[in-house]
């Protein structure tokens, strides 16, 4: 059994909380080391300056990491019954390069997964 970076290798589906210093950041985990999410405004923007829009983008879940640590936190399981991995990666790829709002208040990025993969966009509040 090889080492990964990784703790534990998440399942497609699953909800992958990033914990930065000063806040969360959200991603849904969608196979083969790539994760779907809500990537701020201004991170990687041509134009350098942050608009209220972030972007969906799918990348490796080593890059949107970084060096920050990581879990899986299905949080809201007990709540609502996950959605079958197949809409999941179907509602994600209708998502991916698709500006949204961004704003860290209402944790919009969290908002976001929770809608991949429960169908209902839920942020606990701050």
């Amino acid at each position: 059994h090889t080492h990964t970076l990784f703790p534990w290798e998440p399942k497609p589906g699953d909800l992958i909380e990033i914990l930065r210093i000063d806040s969360s950041h959200w991603a849904l985990y969608v196979g083969g080391g790539y994760v779907v999410h809500l990537a701020p405004p201004g991170e990687n923007s041509e134009a350098g300056a942050p608009t209220g829009l972030g972007v969906v983008k799918r990348q490796l879940l080593a890059e949107v990491v970084g060096n920050c640590s990581y879990e899986v936190n299905n949080h809201l399981d007990h709540l609502y019954k996950p959605r079958p991995i197949k809409e999941m990666l179907r509602s994600e790829k209708e998502m991916v390069g698709k500006e949204l709002e961004y704003s860290d208040l209402s944790r919009n990025c969290e908002r976001f997964v929770t809608d991949l993969r429960y169908g209902k966009a839920h942020s606990r509040q701050v």
